[in-house]
């Protein structure tokens, strides 16, 4: 199943970057400044299967187990493949246009196409529970989206912590549209779950 190669694959090259290849970390992570003025258009790709410590990548791919393959099985793999790399792109987007002259920025984590896979799968399963650590209650999942993406937004508004919270949300929402556009019936099934 791709889902389970890719999270394999980026636990294997964040750990290799982290204590075999360091050099990999300093020139795999998106660096706006470099790709503009030194056509580095890789790190978009590259910034995604690295990561910046343990609980950075522990977290993504507990979200990634939970819903790529759940996902990826839903959509098939050459739909869900397609997916993950044009999002680690587009959720990389508005950062690169907003850090495009700072030389101090960088950013690098596969957070933007984790939550597109996340918001993929809302569309497929809007009303399936979502269960979050000391919440005992489950979610709906359309409605958890709903509450992320104004967290997000409120986050990113204050710019308090080291967190890409642009790239969230570019994640969510082309996630959420890519599966829309591209996945046949996908919106007849979304509206279905609400008996439309």
């Amino acid at each position: 199943m791709i889902a389970l190669a890719l999270l394999v694959f980026t636990v294997t090259i964040t750990l290799l970057a982290w204590f075999i290849v360091p050099e990999w970390q300093y020139k795999g992570m998106l660096k706006p400044y470099e790709a503009w003025r030194q056509g580095k258009w890789h790190q978009l790709i590259t910034s995604g299967f690295l990561h910046a410590d343990g609980s950075h990548l522990l977290i993504n791919m507990f979200v990634f187990f939970f819903f790529g393959p759940v996902l990826n099985q839903t959509i098939g793999d050459a739909s869900f493949l397609a997916l993950y790399f044009t999002a680690l792109v587009a959720s990389s987007l508005p950062t690169l246009i907003q850090e495009r002259d700072n030389p101090r920025y960088a950013s690098l984590g596969a957070s933007g196409a984790i939550e597109a896979v996340l918001f993929g799968y809302i569309v497929m399963f809007p009303l399936n529970k979502i269960y979050i650590i000391f919440i005992p209650i489950g979610i709906p999942a359309i409605i958890f989206g709903g509450l992320f993406l104004v967290y997000s937004y409120y986050e990113a508004r204050k710019k308090r912590d080291n967190v890409n919270h642009v790239a969230h949300i570019a994640g969510a929402v082309y996630g959420a549209v890519y599966v829309l556009l591209f996945v046949p019936d996908s919106f007849t099934r979304f509206i279905g779950h609400f008996g439309l």
